[in-house]
C-alpha cells in the first residue's frame, strides 16, 4: 500500500448518514439482579449447550457487541424459559463460546491463563505474591495449583491475578494472542465488552459465587477450557490487537531509532554508565532525555487512534487476520505522523509534573525532581519540536497539503490545550474558589479534547481530503473528551490504580472540576467547602472525609454520572451516523472503552478490571 494520500476512500463513502436510524443507547443501571449463577451443574450445563448452538450462528467476521450479545442472551433465556437473573452469567458464556473455535487456533504457548485468588483457601494459604502475583504451583492446598500445573505444562503463560493491569500490556507486547481463566461475574462485567469490542480471543469459566474467599468453579469445565483441542477457525473476527501493537512497537528503543533516528550522535541514557545526565554531551543531552522520556511507558493510544482511522478509511486491512502484516505497508510517513501525537502527549506530561509538582511518573521519579525544572521545560519544549517535525519532513511522501492541514491541526489543538490547562493553573492559584458547572466543562473541553481530535483528525487526513469528518471529529472529541474528564473526576474520589495514590487529590490540590462546581451550586452553605481546601490545617483525610460527605448532601456524584450520561450519548448520536462502518465500529470501541464507569461512586473502593484505554492528560 502506498503511503502517499489518497481521497478515494473518503470520496466514496459519505461520513454523516443523515436518515441513519441510531445503533447505540446509552444505558446507566444496576446489573446486581443480572448476576446469579444458575444453582444446578444440569441446568448451568444446558444453558452452556445452548450457548454452543447459537454461538454458532452468529456473524463472526466482526467483533460480538454487549449490546448485541446482551439481546442474543436475553432471547435464548426467554426460549429456555429462564429467569432474567441469569443473563451476566450466560452472557459470558455466550462470549465464550462465540471465541472457542478461534482459541483453539492459538498455540497453548500463545494463551494467557488468568486465576484468581478467591479460589486458594484464605486460611493457612503459604503462597507469596511477586510482582505478577500469588506464586503457586506445588503446594496441592487447593484447585488452582493443580490448574496451573495443567497450564503451565501445556506451555501456557499463567498469572495468579485476577484483573492485574498487567495483563492488556501482555495482550499489546505481543507475547500472547488469547486470554482465558477463570473470574468472578463482577469482574467479566467489567471486562467482557473491551475485550470482544477489541477483538481479543477471549473465554472464561465463571466462579460459582462472587464471595472473593473459598469459592468454587465447575473444575471439569476449567480443565475442558485449559486443554481445548488445536484446530483452524471456521471464520477469522477482526481485531485491533495488530494496530495496538503496531502502536506500542513504534516506540520500542531500536524502532524508535530506525523511524526517527537522532540528529546528535545517537547517544542513549542507558549507554553512560549509570553517571545519569552528568554523563551526556552537553549538546546531544537533550534528545538523549527526550527520547528516553519517549519510550518511557505509557499505553501509546493516541497514535493507536491515528493508526485505526487512517486503517478504517483505507479498507480496515489491519483488522484482518493478516494486520500485523498489513499495518506494515502503511510506511513510515504514516508511522511519523502517529508519533507526533504521542510526542505532544508526552511534552505535556513533563510539563503538567512541573506545574502540579508531582514526584513519579511511570514509576520513577519525574523528570523534573531528578534534572531540575529547567532542564525538564527544556525537553518538553524539544518534544513539541519533535512532534512537528515528525509531520513536516515527509512534505514529499505525504503531499504539501495533507502536511499543512495536519499541522494546521496540532497546532490549534496545542494551543487549545495550553488554554485548558492555563485555566485551570489561573483558578488553582486565585483565592476565589467559586466555579459553575459550565465553567468546568469548558476547561475541560480545552484540556482534555484536543488530544482526541488531534489523533482522529491526523487519521482522517493521512487517508484522503478530511472536509467532510472535520466536524463530526470535532464534536465526537469534545464530548468524549469532557465525558472522560468528569469521570476521571469520579475515579479521583476511588483512588486511581494509575496515576492517584488516595481519593480526593484533586479537591485538596485546588484543581477546578465539575464535582467542585456541582457542589458549590448545590450546597446552601458554600463557605464550609471552600474553607477545607483554603484554610483548614487538619489531617488530609480528615479534610477529606468532610469534603466527601458534603459532596454526598449535594447529590454531586449522581449529577456528575447524568452528564458523562447526556455526553456519551452525544457522542454516541455522532457515532451512530459516521460511515463507512469500519469507522464506525472504531468510534463505538474508543467509547466504550474511554467511558469506564466507576462501579461505587464516592467511595473508597475500586473494582480490578482486566483492560483499559484512557488516553487523556495524566496518563
Amino acid at each position: 500500500m502506498s503511503t502517499a494520500p489518497t481521497s478515494e476512500p473518503v470520496a466514496e463513502s459519505k461520513p454523516v448518514q443523515a436518515d441513519a436510524a441510531p445503533r447505540r443507547k446509552t444505558r446507566r443501571r444496576k446489573t446486581a439482579h443480572l448476576k446469579l449463577v444458575p444453582d444446578s451443574k444440569t441446568l448451568r450445563n444446558q444453558i452452556r449447550s445452548k450457548c454452543s448452538e447459537v454461538a454458532l450462528q452468529l456473524d463472526r467476521s466482526r467483533p460480538l457487541g454487549k449490546d448485541e450479545m446482551e439481546a442474543t442472551a436475553r432471547a435464548l433465556l426467554v426460549e429456555l424459559e429462564q429467569p432474567e437473573g441469569y443473563l451476566g452469567w450466560t452472557m459470558v458464556i455466550l462470549a465464550s463460546e462465540f471465541w472457542r473455535d478461534q482459541i483453539a487456533s492459538i498455540p497453548p504457548s500463545r494463551r494467557l491463563f488468568l486465576l484468581p485468588h478467591c479460589l486458594k483457601h484464605a486460611e493457612g494459604c503459604p503462597a507469596d505474591y511477586d510482582e505478577f502475583g500469588l506464586d503457586c504451583r506445588t503446594c496441592g492446598a487447593c484447585s488452582i495449583a493443580d490448574f496451573r500445573t495443567l497450564a503451565e505444562d501445556m506451555g501456557y503463560k499463567v498469572l495468579v491475578a485476577e484483573g492485574s493491569p498487567i495483563v492488556l500490556k501482555i495482550i499489546v507486547s505481543g507475547h500472547v494472542d488469547a486470554i482465558m481463566g477463570v473470574a468472578c461475574l463482577n469482574v467479566l462485567e467489567k471486562a467482557i465488552d473491551k475485550l470482544l469490542l477489541a477483538g481479543i480471543p477471549c473465554s472464561a469459566v465463571p466462579l460459582l459465587s462472587s464471595d472473593c474467599r473459598n469459592t468454587s468453579v465447575d473444575e471439569d469445565w476449567v480443565q475442558e477450557l485449559i486443554t481445548i483441542q488445536e484446530k483452524q477457525p471456521t471464520q477469522q473476527t477482526r481485531s485491533y490487537v495488530h494496530l495496538m501493537r503496531a502502536a506500542a512497537r513504534m516506540f520500542e528503543p531500536d524502532e524508535l531509532e530506525r523511524i526517527t533516528p537522532r540528529l546528535r550522535g545517537g547517544q542513549r541514557l542507558a549507554d553512560v554508565n549509570g553517571e545519569g545526565i552528568n554523563g551526556l554531551d552537553a549538546i546531544a543531552g537533550t534528545e538523549a532525555l527526550a527520547y528516553d522520556f519517549l519510550a518511557k511507558g505509557g499505553k501509546y493510544s493516541r497514535p493507536f487512534i491515528t493508526l485505526a482511522v487512517y486503517d478504517a478509511l483505507t479498507g480496515g486491512v489491519g483488522t484482518t487476520v493478516d494486520g500485523e502484516q498489513r499495518i506494515g505497508e502503511f510506511g513510515d510517513a504514516v508511522s511519523r505522523a502517529a508519533m507526533s501525537i504521542e510526542t505532544f502527549h508526552k511534552a505535556s506530561l513533563v510539563h503538567d509534573d512541573i506545574e502540579d509538582d508531582d514526584a513519579f511518573r511511570y514509576g520513577e521519579e519525574t523528570l523534573h525532581r531528578q534534572y531540575g525544572i529547567p532542564t525538564a521545560v527544556n525537553v518538553g519544549d524539544y518534544l513539541i519540536g519533535m512532534g512537528y517535525r515528525l509531520v513536516a519532513r515527509d512534505t514529499e511522501t505525504l503531499g504539501a497539503d495533507v502536511v499543512a492541514d495536519i499541522l494546521n491541526n496540532l497546532s490549534e489543538s496545542h494551543m487549545k490545550l495550553s488554554e485548558g490547562q492555563g485555566a485551570e493553573l489561573l483558578w488553582r492559584d486565585s483565592k476565589d474558589k467559586c466555579l459553575k458547572p459550565i465553567d468546568a466543562l469548558k476547561i475541560y473541553a480545552l484540556k482534555t479534547a484536543p488530544a482526541f481530535e488531534a489523533a482522529l483528525y491526523s487519521g482522517a487526513r493521512l487517508a484522503g481530503a478530511a472536509e467532510a469528518y472535520a466536524d463530526a471529529i470535532r464534536q465526537f472529541a469534545r464530548n468524549l473528551g469532557v465525558a472522560f474528564q468528569i469521570l476521571n473526576d469520579l475515579n479521583d474520589w476511588q483512588g486511581d490504580s494509575h496515576n492517584k495514590l488516595s481519593a480526593g487529590g484533586d479537591a485538596l490540590g485546588g484543581r477546578p472540576t465539575v464535582l467542585w462546581a456541582l457542589a458549590l451550586q448545590g450546597l446552601d452553605d458554600q463557605d464550609e467547602l471552600i474553607d477545607l481546601v483554603v484554610n483548614d490545617e487538619r489531617p488530609d483525610d480528615v479534610r477529606i472525609q468532610r469534603i466527601r460527605q458534603l459532596y454526598h448532601q449535594a447529590d454531586v456524584f449522581e449529577q456528575a454520572h447524568r452528564l458523562v450520561d447526556k455526553h456519551q450519548q452525544r457522542a454516541e448520536a455522532i457515532a451512530d451516523q459516521i460511515e463507512p462502518e469500519e469507522l464506525r465500529r472504531l468510534f463505538y470501541y474508543l467509547i466504550d472503552s474511554v467511558l469506564e464507569r466507576p462501579e461505587e461512586v464516592g467511595s473508597a473502593v475500586t473494582t480490578p478490571v482486566l483492560t483499559s484505554l484512557p488516553i487523556a492528560a495524566g496518563e
